[in-house]
């Protein structure tokens, strides 16, 4: 009987223990699938430090990794931004460094986000790029050297430039959440359009 009590001890403590690792493993995945949320309120360049890899893949999604950090491209019309006509402004997922604001944002037929320029020149730099037998030139944002995208010279007036990027490499952030995530120096750009899309989107 003592031996019998004993053998279903051991069982239930085994399954106790599977219990807690399916939990753990869950909750590992769930924050593997997350998008990544900024840390602190709005952007300070001088705070900012970039994760490492291991953080990185824990705060991203797979997309948004293998876009902002193996500069991969995600699939035309089938992001999450290519047809946002909320107004607002959208920064770098990793750091949360302005980048785009709606008010340049335009409807380039391509399926990806398209803007005139960007918010902050100081925060994107460009580089040639190469890869596939195709010179562009790549945008990467400047503080977290996350891949944005490209940049073409097939726009609109008034700048002529297509600045095409990944929906995986931003994060929006809409006029009415300006001020409580630390952006309100941008709610000026929207006080003539009180918050509706942007004026170059149809």
């Amino acid at each position: 009987m003592k031996r019998g009590y004993i053998m279903m001890g051991k069982f239930l403590t085994g399954l106790f223990l599977l219990a807690l690792l399916g939990t753990n493993a869950s909750a590992a995945q769930s924050a593997t699938n997350s998008p990544a949320q900024p840390t602190t309120k709005g952007w300070d360049p001088v705070q900012f430090h970039k994760p490492d890899e291991t953080m990185l893949q824990q705060s991203l999604t797979p997309l948004q990794y293998r876009v902002t950090q193996q500069a991969r491209t995600e699939p035309s019309f089938h992001n999450e931004y290519w047809n946002n006509k909320q107004a607002g402004i959208y920064v770098d997922v990793v750091s949360g460094e302005p980048l785009f604001s709606s008010l340049d944002k335009y409807d380039s037929g391509t399926g990806w986000p398209s803007f005139t320029k960007p918010l902050e020149a100081k925060n994107i730099h460009t580089k040639v790029d190469r890869s596939f037998f195709w010179e562009r030139t790549e945008v990467r944002s400047a503080h977290a050297d996350s891949h944005l995208g490209h940049v073409f010279d097939d726009g609109p007036p008034p700048t002529g430039l297509r600045y095409c990027m990944n929906s995986a490499a931003l994060r929006f952030i809409p006029v009415d959440k300006l001020k409580e995530e630390g952006y309100a120096q941008y709610l000026p750009l929207f006080a003539a359009q009180n918050g509706t899309a942007s004026t170059h989107e149809k």
